[in-house]
């Protein structure tokens, strides 16, 4: 489980920020985080297309991975508004967002399509951060684990284990993610991921299943940050507009590093 030996926090900042704006929370976000050895924090900021290339040059890579927030499944083709995958390579993309709330409920992409763009990030050597989760009605028809697994395993097939160890998972429900979100319980949150991460093992194998970093967004806040991250099953956090702000999202990583290792201490310490 060497990947679990770090944690992982992150934000995608949407339709927000301009170049100029990019690059100064960039810098900011760097320089609060300076100290903070990179072998026990994965940081990552996955910002609009427009400021990637700049965004990129403002910062080391070593400090801060940048990501894409979508990507086409070919490398080249009459696509017409997609970003292909070698266009992100140029740019020193290390992940690529797929199948974001967003992504799947307003633009209406299926799970067959996000099985096409991890498959392709994959060949290229990109890190997929799947985004999955279940609606408001899902959850209230009881049906949030069938969707979940169903999430996975159509968005995931194909890729076999090998492949499996440059993945990331995110869990959204969402009914939690947005302006008017609900956040999920601590509670809730944990055995969504335990759900997860029990799929992940049936698909990939003990070895690698356990070992695919699992980060729960949707609402995350500086008030239930510590909370969660004090969840067995959450690896890390993918946040939302509290992570906007340079020394605001600085705040919440401070907060949850000894939280998350003290609970990693403990829990070694039982087996």
């Amino acid at each position: 489980m060497a990947r679990l030996d770090k944690i992982y926090l992150g934000t995608n900042t949407k339709m927000y920020k301009t170049i100029a704006d990019t690059v100064d929370y960039l810098m900011g976000l760097n320089a609060f985080t300076a100290e903070v050895p990179r072998s026990r924090l994965e940081l990552f900021v996955i910002p609009s297309f427009t400021t990637l290339d700049a965004a990129r040059r403002c910062i080391p890579a070593v400090k801060i991975s940048l990501g894409a927030q979508n990507m086409g499944w070919e490398d080249e083709g009459q696509f017409t508004g997609e970003i292909s995958p070698l266009m992100l390579k140029e740019v020193g993309v290390k992940i690529v967002e797929i199948g974001h709330s967003e992504r799947r409920h307003v633009l209406g992409e299926t799970d067959l399509q996000e099985n096409k763009k991890v498959l392709c990030a994959l060949r290229h050597g990109f890190t997929p951060l799947l985004c999955i989760g279940e609606t408001a009605e899902q959850k209230e028809l009881g049906v949030s684990d069938e969707i979940l697994c169903m999430q996975l395993k159509i968005g995931l097939h194909g890729v076999i284990p090998e492949q499996a160890k440059n993945l990331w998972v995110a869990y959204e429900p969402v009914w939690a993610i947005g302006v008017n979100g609900v956040p999920a319980t601590k509670e809730y949150a944990d055995e969504k991921h335990a759900v997860i991460r029990q799929t992940l093992v049936e698909l990939f194998g003990y070895e690698v299943g356990s070992d695919i970093p699992i980060l729960y967004g949707g609402s995350v806040n500086r008030d239930n940050a510590e909370e969660l991250i004090q969840m067995p099953n959450i690896d890390g956090l993918f946040i939302g507009r509290s992570a906007w702000n340079a020394a605001s999202f600085s705040e919440i990583i401070q907060a949850v590093m000894p939280l998350f290792f003290a609970r990693k201490k403990s829990f070694k310490s039982l087996i």
